[in-house]
């Protein structure tokens, strides 16, 4: 069986919002937020102290956007990969990239230097110039909605769950307000799939059944 490790509604995620969306089985270990300075042990199987890591067999796996490829590719029997010989498969692999090099990594900056470091070294300007980063880089999620429900091959991929990781935290950073409509009614068609609502009930009881914080980690003030 596959092995997830994972923090509350940390970019872990995303494999863990594919898995359910496959109906894979997977053991899902609990970590608390930040893995590197609360469980010093995790050091041992991933040396960044980051999540997710994915292990399958031989197969050890750190980017959360790579893992929902994988997943789909070598799981999903085609149904939420784009094969390599699609028109679409270009926009596909463009997505997932955008999905974590694009849209998160702003938003991890906006949350370090509002909530993450010192008082001394918090940086509102800095914060407040990446979160309009982000909504800037939106632009391209909301010109691919336009006439569209989803975000390439005409259905439902690896890529939306992994742009709408994007959304999620960008939820919990509050910048959703701010959402023009399309993508407005996208997020809530993501967040209405049972596969979504399961994976967030999935890690929410895992977490109480491992003795690990139920606050997503984009909430928690040091």
């Amino acid at each position: 069986m596959m092995v997830l490790y994972h923090c509350v509604s940390a970019r872990s995620f995303r494999p863990l919002w594919m898995l359910e969306e496959l109906g894979l089985p997977c053991e899902l270990r609990m970590l608390p937020f930040p893995p590197r300075a609360l469980a010093r042990h995790y050091l041992e199987e991933n040396p960044l102290g980051t999540v997710p890591l994915l292990v399958d067999g031989a197969t050890r796996m750190t980017e959360s956007a790579a893992i929902c490829q994988y997943l789909a590719a070598r799981h999903g029997a085609g149904a939420f990969d784009v094969p390599s010989d699609d028109p679409a498969y270009g926009a596909y692999l463009n997505w997932l990239h955008m999905s974590d090099a694009t849209l998160t990594f702003p938003q991890t900056l906006v949350l370090r230097y509002t909530h993450f470091e010192p008082p001394d070294r918090l940086q509102p300007q800095v914060a407040a110039d990446y979160a309009r980063w982000f909504l800037a880089r939106l632009r391209a999620v909301d010109a691919a909605l336009q006439n569209a429900e989803y975000l390439c091959a005409g259905r439902f991929t690896a890529a939306d769950v992994a742009v709408g990781y994007a959304l999620l935290l960008a939820q919990h950073l509050g910048l959703s307000a701010q959402f023009p409509p399309a993508i407005s009614a996208y997020w809530q068609r993501l967040q209405a799939r049972p596969a979504y609502q399961r994976a967030l009930q999935v890690q929410h009881q895992a977490a109480l059944d491992q003795g690990v914080p139920t606050t997503p980690s984009p909430d928690i003030r040091p």
